[in-house]
Formats: structure tokens, sequence, C-alpha cells
């Protein structure tokens, strides 16, 4: 149930509050410039807090950037000469060494729905770099967030860091905000640890930008499918 606050809601009421804020999460790659009152990021990062962690161990660090020290990350990285394709994963592993189905397929939809409404062909690749490079302005949006772990845990940790990063863009869902998660900034760690004086013993995670959304923008018109539950669980009696 919700807070006391909402004790005159129905419980089909409240469920369309939750449903309405998950749902309509998704990664938005264009934001406007308006700033975000810092106030409303604390309480986006204090709500999120309450992601469940094994034995409470909340196994997360965060690291927001806005103005000039959001663009030193982009300028650390872009200036790197370090190109997205020969960037080194060297921290840890995101995706597999070979794609295979069904991963493989959805990958390519994904990417070539993306391409598709922003116009951009499939050899076009200095376009699709590009279109990659926005990842390092944080789609332009006016708060970059960067995560990170302490390498010493494991992976159970590394599940309740997940549960922090959806927490987030959840709450942030409440308050009007959109939010990308961006893996794409883990293997420039060394040029983003000095920026934020990351200590060693983290390793970073992702990065996520978080502001309004620029509707007006093509790239914000992907709505991505999913796979109907039927095809992803087994009920049993």
């Amino acid at each position: 149930m919700l807070a006391p606050d909402n004790k005159n809601l129905t419980a089909d009421e409240e469920a369309a509050i939750v449903d309405e804020a998950i749902t309509s999460r998704r990664s938005v790659r264009a934001f406007l410039p308006d700033p975000v009152d810092e106030k409303i990021i604390r309480e986006i990062l204090e709500v999120a807090s309450r992601a469940p962690s094994g034995t409470n161990m909340q196994p997360w660090k965060g690291y927001v950037a806005t103005g000039e020290t959001k663009q030193r990350i982009t300028d650390a990285v872009m200036n790197s000469g370090i190109r997205a394709e020969k960037a080194k994963w060297d921290e840890y592993k995101y995706y597999p060494d070979k794609f295979f189905e069904p991963y493989y397929a959805r990958r390519r939809a994904v990417g070539y729905a993306l391409y598709g409404a922003l116009g951009i062909g499939k050899r076009d690749v200095d376009q699709m770099r590009a279109q990659h490079d926005r990842n390092f302005v944080f789609f332009d949006a006016p708060v970059g967030m960067i995560f990170t772990i302490d390498r010493r845990l494991n992976q159970g940790s590394w599940i309740d860091h997940g549960m922090l990063l959806q927490s987030i863009m959840i709450a942030a869902r409440g308050r009007g905000l959109h939010t990308c998660p961006q893996a794409a900034f883990a293997p420039y760690h060394n040029q983003i640890r000095p920026v934020l004086g990351i200590p060693d013993e983290e390793i970073v995670v992702c990065g996520m930008a978080l502001g309004y959304e620029d509707t007006s923008k093509p790239e914000n018109t992907l709505r991505t499918e999913r796979e109907p539950v039927d095809g992803w669980v087994k009920f049993f009696k």
C-alpha cells in the first residue's frame, strides 16, 4: 500500500499510479536544457535509497554532476582519443563475447528502430558513431550521474545495485522527469575518475542522464517492445 496520505485511494488507483511510473519509464535520448532543482535530485535519491539489498548493505555509490563538472566529464571522455568501438571493458563485462538468440534479434531490433527514427541508414557508420557519442554529453540532460560499486563485493551486490538504479528512474518519473541509464561510460573509468575523485577500489558501473524530455526530437518517439509474460514465465500449480 502507498503512504497514509493516500489512504483515500482505492487499491486500483494505487496500482495505476505505481504502474504508470514503471511503464512510462524509458530511455530518453534528448533532453531540454531546463535545470533540475538540487532539492528534487536529492528527493529522488533519498526515495531510491529504499531499494532492497542483501543484509541492507546498500552497495552503491553515486556522483551527481551538473554545469562545469558535467562538462569536464564529457571533455575527459571525448578528448581521450578512444573511440567507442575501441573502448576496453576492463572492469566488468556487460555483454557476452558473442550474441545469441533471442537476445541478438532483440538488440538488432532496437538499434534499427532508433537509427530509423533518426534517419540513419544501416551503412551510415559515422552517423551511428555520432549518435553513440551523444551518450557522453548525457544526451544534453542538465544532470549527469555516475554510479560505482566496491570491487570487493560480489554478484549479489550487483543485483542490488540494479534495483537502486531502477528505483531512481521510477522516482524520477513520479516527478515528471526522465532518465537514460548509460553503461557506455564504464569503459572510460580512467578518464572519469580524476574528474570526480573516484577511488581505485570503486568500479564505474554506469552513468545516467536526468532531466526533462525534449518531445520534439525524433529519437524520443522510440517505444521498445516487451516479450509477453507467457514468453518468459512458466506457471505451475
